[in-house]
């Protein structure tokens, strides 16, 4: 299979401590991978690199094809190049409905002027229906995003992130906080959007991760210490020591 995005070699420090530490982690154009670890173990940390958000001290991240090195690249051309990114808390327009905040997310050229003129065409609105049906909020679309509860604003945002059409979508504990229900709408989301791009989440929920039914990465210490299916990795006594015995 091919490579959508090669992690080599990367360590990073902050103040003496190493919070990632020879780490090396890839993944397929067309993959769903859940990445776990207790508190500490570089998740977040990880997470910055690939966005640029944080610059390793030494090590590779590779990207695409070309096998182009992400660390050469601003955080917005990171974003350009196809890396979206999801944060634990929502952040939508909520003084705009979900179809508005929709259309701002599409995939528009930003600058000012453009932006100005921008009139939705018929294309526009069609995706955005599109995408509000994908996400479960397609009878939702006249609503103001505030009124909606935590679960669906979760669904909306990563409805935004899937309008910029991202080859690899990056989720930060997207379990947190919903109802039952929610979360097994927010699985069928995911599995979903990793049918046509890479997809990684960060999870603490150890069932909604059994749920996702993909290959799991557990971090320590800024490392991999394991990888596999679910029942590989949590039946792996270092796993178990170090995670699941907590």
């Amino acid at each position: 299979m091919s490579t959508l995005l090669e992690v080599s070699g990367v360590s990073v420090s902050f103040d003496g401590f190493k919070a990632i530490n020879n780490l090396s982690f890839n993944i397929g154009p067309r993959e769903l991978r859940a990445v776990i670890g207790p508190n500490g173990a570089g998740k977040t940390t990880f997470m910055d690199i690939i966005t640029g958000k944080t610059r390793p001290d030494e090590g590779k991240v590779l990207w695409g094809e070309k096998s182009q090195s992400l660390l050469a690249m601003s955080e917005s051309r990171i974003a350009q190049a196809g890396v979206g990114r999801k944060f634990q808390r929502p952040t939508v327009f909520e003084d705009q409905t979900v179809a508005e905040n929709l259309m701002l997310a599409l995939r528009k050229s930003r600058n000012p002027l453009s932006v100005l003129r921008f009139r939705p065409s018929r294309d526009d609105e069609e995706k955005v229906g599109e995408l509000a049906a994908e996400i479960g909020l397609g009878a939702a679309l006249g609503r103001k995003s505030g009124e909606l509860s935590h679960g669906q604003k979760q669904w909306l945002e990563i409805g935004m992130l899937l309008a910029q059409d991202p080859k690899l979508l990056l989720v930060d504990e997207p379990a947190a906080g919903m109802t039952p229900s929610e979360r097994e709408h927010t699985t069928d989301l995911l599995v979903e959007a990793a049918k046509t791009r890479a997809v990684v989440v960060v999870e603490h929920d150890m069932e909604f991760v059994r749920r996702l039914g993909c290959k799991v990465t557990v971090l320590h210490e800024g490392s991999v210490l394991a990888e596999g299916s679910i029942d590989h990795v949590t039946s792996d006594k270092q796993v178990i020591e170090v995670y699941l015995g907590r």
